[in-house]
C-alpha cells in the first residue's frame, strides 16, 4: 500500500532508521560508514532533514570520515522513554529539559549535561502561539479565549508531548504573570482542556488533526510549526500571537551509554557542536526556530514577532518541580482531565 501523506512517509522512514540502528545495521549507508541516530521530537523533522546532510558534508571535509545521521521522531517525552528502554540513539534533541533530566536520572546522560554545550545545551528555542482558520471566526486573541464555551482547541497530550506541556504551562503561567492566583490558573487550564476534542500523542499528530482532519477552531503549537503550516497551506490559516507566552528551549545531549559502547563520542559531540555554527544557525532560523546566533536572528528577524516570554524556572521553579506538580501521575493535569 502506498501512502500519499508526506508526514506518514517521514514517520515510516524514521521508524526504519531507528530499528536498523538498534540492530546495529546502518540504513542506506556502506557497511564501513559511521551511523548516528538522533532521537528527536515531533515537529523538528524538517529541520534535521536539512541540517544532517550539511553536517555530514562538513564532517567529511574536516575529518575524511563518511557519516550518516538517521532520525527518529515522536512526542518528546515518548522519545525519551524509548531511549531509556533501549533505543540506540547517540544523541537526543528534545524540546524540554525534563526529558533529558529523566535520562540523566537513569544514568544514560551525564548529570551535568546542560553544561556540556552553550546556552544550557539548547542551540535554539521557540514559543507557543495559535493557528486559527482563515478570518479567525472565533476571534481568538489570547489564552482566555481558548476557554470560551464552544471553542474547540487542538493540543497534544501533555503526558507524552513537550508541545502539550508547554501549552499547559503557558496558559497556567499567563494567569500568574498577570497577577492571578493558582486557583484562577487552574480554572483557566481546566476550561481549556474541556474544549480539547482529542489528545494526540505528539505535536505533528495534532497539526494533522487540525489541518487535514479539519478538527478544531485553534491549534496551539510551536511558533515554527504554525509558520510551516502557513507556508504549506497558504491563506487557509492565520497565526495569532497571545499577549504573553513561554520560552520553549530545545535542549540536546549526548547519550553517554550508547556512544561509549559504540565508539561514537567524537562524532556525537561534533554533531551537537555543529548545531551552534553559523551554518546550522542559519538553517535553524530558516525553519522558524529562534537561533542563538545574533547574526542569524538579525537576518531572519521578520520571522520572529516580538512577544513577552516567561521561563519554566521563573514561574514554576524549574522542570522537575513542574513535572512533579503538574504531570506526574495524580498531578494537576490528571485531576483536571479526569473531570472533563
Amino acid at each position: 500500500m502506498t501512502t500519499k501523506n508526506p508526514a506518514r512517509r517521514v514517520l515510516i522512514s524514521s521508524f526504519l532508521a531507528a530499528s536498523a540502528v538498534m540492530l546495529g545495521l546502518p540504513l542506506q549507508a556502506n557497511a564501513a560508514d559511521t551511523v548516528l541516530l538522533n532521537a528527536s521530537y515531533d515537529v523538528a523533522r524538517e529541520l534535521f532533514k536539512d541540517i544532517n546532510p550539511v553536517f555530514a558534508a562538513d564532517w567529511k571535509k574536516n575529518t575524511g570520515e563518511t557519516i550518516n545521521v538517521n532520525q527518529s521522531h515522536g512526542g518528546s517525552s515518548k522519545q525519551a522513554r524509548s531511549v531509556a528502554d533501549g533505543m540506540e540513539a547517540a544523541v537526543v534533541t528534545m524540546n524540554q529539559a525534563n526529558d533529558i533530566d529523566m535520562l540523566a536520572d537513569k544514568g544514560l546522560v551525564a548529570p551535568d549535561w546542560a553544561k556540556k554545550f552553550p546556552h544550557n545545551a539548547a542551540p535554539f528555542y521557540s514559543t507557543m502561539v495559535f493557528l486559527v482558520r482563515k478570518g479567525n471566526p472565533q476571534q481568538i486573541k489570547d489564552w482566555g479565549d481558548l476557554a470560551k464555551p464552544g471553542v474547540k482547541v487542538v493540543i497534544p497530550n501533555p503526558k507524552t508531548a513537550g508541545n502539550g506541556r508547554y501549552t499547559y504551562l503557558a496558559a497556567w503561567g499567563s494567569v500568574l504573570k498577570k497577577g492571578g492566583s493558582e486557583a484562577q490558573a487552574r480554572e483557566l487550564v481546566g476550561k481549556i482542556f474541556k474544549n480539547v476534542p482529542v489528545l494526540d500523542a505528539g505535536g505533528r499528530g495534532a497539526t494533522t488533526t487540525f489541518t487535514q482532519r479539519e478538527i478544531g477552531d485553534v491549534l496551539v503549537t510551536f511558533e515554527n510549526e504554525v509558520n510551516l503550516v502557513r507556508a504549506e497551506f497558504g491563506s487557509n490559516f492565520e497565526v495569532v500571537y497571545p499577549s504573553i507566552s513561554i520560552l520553549a528551549e530545545s535542549p540536546v545531549a549526548v547519550v553517554d551509554k550508547v556512544v561509549d559502547r559504540r565508539g561514537l563520542r567524537k562524532q556525537a559531540t561534533g554533531y551537537l557542536s555543529f548545531l551552534y555554527t553559523e551554518q546550522a544557525q542559519d538553517i535553524i532560523a530558516r525553519h522558524y526556530f529562534r537561533p542563538r546566533s545574533e547574526a542569524a536572528f538579525r537576518k531572519y528577524n521578520a520571522n520572529f514577532r516580538q512577544i513577552t516570554l516567561f521561563t519554566v524556572d521563573d514561574v514554576f521553579g524549574g522542570w522537575k518541580s513542574a513535572q512533579k506538580k503538574h504531570f506526574d501521575d495524580g498531578g494537576e493535569f490528571d485531576k483536571i482531565y479526569q473531570t472533563k
